[in-house]
C-alpha cells in the first residue's frame, strides 16, 4: 500500500469541517480519484467512487427529508428543487468553496484535462466527502454537513428560478420579454465521435443570448439555456 502523508488531510477535517476524522483513510479515499489508482497500480488500490455512490444517497435523503418539512410542494415541484440543490455545478461550487481542490489526488492527464471534467470531478469528491463523513461520523453530522453547504442555497434557487426547466424558462422569458420563441444552433463539434463535445447557442432572433457546452446536443442546449435565464433575469 503506498504511504501518504495524511496530517493535511486531517488539518482540512479540522480546519473546514469542524472535526477531527477517526479513520483519516477515508477522507484520503474520498478525495482519490479512479485514475490515480489506475496510474499507481499495486500502490494505491481505493478510489472514491464507493464513498461517491453512499455520499449521493445521504445527500438525497437529507436534502429530500428537508424539502419535505419546508415545503408544501408537489412532487414534481420538489423534484426539482432537488435536483437544482444537488445537480454538479452546484456541489461543485460547494467544493471549490471548501477548498479541498488541492488535496485531491488525480493522475497526470486528469490534472490536464477540461475545466467542465476538473468541474465534475470536484462534484464527486464532494458526495464522496459525504460518505466519509457518514460512515465516520454518522448521519447527523453528514446532515449538518450538507445542511451548511448545500441546503443554505435554496433561497437563492427559489430567487432565481434555478429550480425550473431552463429551456422551457428561457422560452417563456423570450416570449415575455422580446415576443420571439429562441432557437438553437450548433456552433461546432470537438473531439472524436466516442467522445466528442458540442457547443450551441441559443438565439433570440439575431442575437446570440448564452453559449453552452456538453457530451450531448442536448446537454449543450440546457447550459445554454440556463445562461440565456441569467442574461434575462438580469435585463428584469
Amino acid at each position: 500500500m503506498r504511504e501518504i502523508d495524511t496530517t493535511p488531510y486531517q488539518e482540512f477535517a479540522k480546519e473546514k469541517l469542524g472535526f477531527e476524522f477517526n479513520d483519516i483513510e477515508l477522507l484520503v479515499t474520498a478525495l482519490t480519484h479512479r485514475s490515480y489508482v489506475n496510474e499507481h497500480r499495486g500502490t494505491v488500490k481505493e478510489h472514491n467512487e464507493r464513498l461517491e455512490f453512499l455520499g449521493d444517497a445521504v445527500l438525497e435523503l437529507v436534502s429530500s427529508d428537508f424539502l419535505y418539512r419546508n415545503y408544501d410542494e408537489p412532487e414534481g415541484i420538489m423534484t426539482a428543487l432537488r435536483a437544482a440543490l444537488v445537480r454538479t455545478e452546484s456541489i461543485g461550487d460547494a467544493g471549490k468553496e471548501l477548498g479541498y481542490e488541492p488535496l485531491v489526488r488525480l493522475s497526470h492527464g486528469e490534472k490536464n484535462g477540461s475545466e467542465r471534467a476538473h468541474d465534475v470531478i470536484l462534484a464527486d469528491c464532494f458526495e464522496a466527502v459525504i460518505g466519509a463523513i457518514y460512515l465516520d461520523q454518522g448521519y447527523e453530522t453528514a446532515k449538518e454537513f450538507i445542511s451548511k453547504h448545500i441546503l443554505v442555497k435554496i433561497d437563492e434557487i427559489l430567487e432565481e428560478g434555478t429550480w425550473r426547466d431552463p429551456k422551457s424558462y428561457v422560452q417563456e422569458l423570450a416570449q415575455k420579454i422580446d415576443a420571439e420563441t429562441p432557437v438553437y444552433r450548433t456552433l461546432r463539434e470537438d473531439g472524436p465521435d466516442h467522445d466528442k463535445t458540442f457547443t450551441v447557442g441559443i438565439y433570440v432572433g439575431d442575437r446570440l443570448l448564452g453559449t453552452g457546452s456538453g457530451h450531448s446536443k442536448q446537454e449543450a442546449q440546457t447550459e445554454a439555456a440556463r445562461e440565456g435565464v441569467k442574461k434575462y433575469r438580469a435585463r428584469q
